[in-house]
């Protein structure tokens, strides 16, 4: 499982960027069902991730947050010892669902953790071999997850301390891993590098490929970012080809949310991607490759990360595995078939970067969203500050400009796109969330 970190939709060539440089992800997408109509069901890192590992909603499973309560200022204060335990007390919403690392494992299966993963320990999720530990780095720093309190101890950010290495530093963790374990045992590998997130510190030959390309200075770090990810992607797919393993190897693609950079700060992101309701923060192309079985074809049909889970449950014949909680599509049918999946809409809902209470998500809501078809619409929920209520003709409307919820033409459309969010889910209740 490949995740980028921070990457648009719309930074891929196989999508139709022809600036950006990422030729190893377009031979990857060339060579799988590529669903180019991706969506997470939240715009920022810690509860897509969660999503990926439970093939859950984070109203499901909980982790609709990046920190718990009492929140990130709050817990900056504390002594390293008062953090720690804060930050732990989120860890039951992830041991007691199935995670994919967990199932596999189960069956026998050598499972990796390298990278983002916010969970503490690699072992919280399931993982039986893994790089974050959930303690402060060795190395001091941004890029190992390691960061300084108001009282001057260090603790760890949270978002994967150590795992964060690999890729900016090496690949060497996953090469050992595969080579310890091909053809003795099936194994699972997340590569979830902290890339192209920030820092935008690539060395200068990745700024080098974009010259006498017309690309605005604003991008230049950030794609510079996207062809090192890019790199170490085709690096991970080479190692796999020398090991004669990938005829036998499901490999899975998808950014765990976009990001575009801000124009005048490029370090921060536009307020129209990462944490937002728009397709900057929300989309994602989802690749699904297994050579001899799954016939190369782009499809435009709607496809969740939710489904990944059954998806790849399904793949190593562990369909028994996938739970009622999971409401994910298994793709795999069509994907073998070289068929489009159903037309179904994509869900999800917008939440503050802090929680205020464990176990409540709907007291968090900021809006939930539907796409179906061409249309996408979003609706306010209770938290604040709430999305304002919209409605966008994709079709015509791709940068999700002019609002249409005023509409009366559109009133019957709104209309049944609310009445589809709340089949899919009130925001009224918490009956479904993972218990202590």
């Amino acid at each position: 499982m490949i995740l980028a970190d921070d990457q648009s939709y719309r930074d891929f060539g196989f999508i139709g960027n022809a600036i950006v440089h990422t030729p190893r992800l377009d031979q990857l997408a060339a060579n799988s069902a590529c669903y180019v109509n991706g969506y997470v069901p939240m715009s920022v890192c810690r509860p897509s991730l969660a999503t990926l590992l439970t093939g859950l909603y984070p109203h499901q499973h909980g982790i609709h947050f990046n920190h718990p309560p009492p929140g990130l200022a709050a817990m900056r204060a504390m002594s390293a010892a008062e953090y720690h335990a804060t930050r732990a007390t989120s860890d039951y919403l992830i041991q007691r669902v199935p995670t994919l690392p967990r199932i596999l494992a189960r069956h026998g299966y050598a499972c990796l953790q390298t990278g983002k993963h916010w969970e503490g320990d690699y072992r919280t999720a399931g993982f039986t071999d893994g790089m974050t530990l959930g303690r402060p780095a060795d190395r001091l720093g941004k890029i190992t997850g390691t960061r300084e309190q108001s009282g001057g101890e260090w603790v760890a950010h949270g978002n994967g301390d150590a795992g964060l290495m690999i890729g900016r530093e090496t690949m060497q963790p996953i090469y050992d891993f595969v080579d310890q374990h091909a053809g003795k045992q099936p194994f699972f590998v997340w590569y979830a590098p902290f890339l192209p997130h920030t820092p935008y510190d690539a060395p200068d030959r990745f700024r080098r490929l974009y010259d006498g390309k017309d690309v605005p200075e604003y991008l230049l770090p950030y794609y510079a970012e996207i062809a090192r990810f890019d790199e170490t992607v085709g690096s991970l797919l080479d190692h796999l080809q020398r090991k004669d393993l990938l005829s036998n190897t499901l490999v899975v693609f998808a950014s765990d949310n976009g990001l575009r950079p801000h124009r005048q700060r490029h370090e921060q992101q536009d307020a129209r991607s990462k944490l937002s309701q728009y397709e900057d923060g929300l989309r994602t192309p989802i690749l699904i490759r297994w050579d001899g079985h799954v016939s190369p074809a782009q499809y435009q049909s709607l496809v969740r990360t939710v489904d990944l889970v059954p998806t790849v449950l399904s793949a190593v014949g562990l369909s028994s595995e996938v739970t009622p909680r999971m409401h994910g599509l298994d793709l795999m049918p069509t994907a073998l078939a070289g068929e489009s999946p159903p037309d179904r809409p994509a869900f999800g809902a917008i939440y503050p970067n802090d929680a205020v209470v464990l176990g409540r998500p709907s007291r968090h809501v900021r809006g939930r969203w539907v796409r179906e078809g061409d249309f996408k619409l979003v609706v306010p929920g209770p938290a604040t500050p709430a999305l304002s209520r919209a409605l966008f003709d994709l079709a015509s409307d791709p940068e999700e400009r002019s609002n249409l919820a005023d509409d009366p033409a559109q009133t019957a459309r709104i209309a049944a796109m609310h009445a589809l969010l709340d089949q899919w889910w009130s925001a009224t209740e918490d009956a479904d969330v993972t218990q202590p």
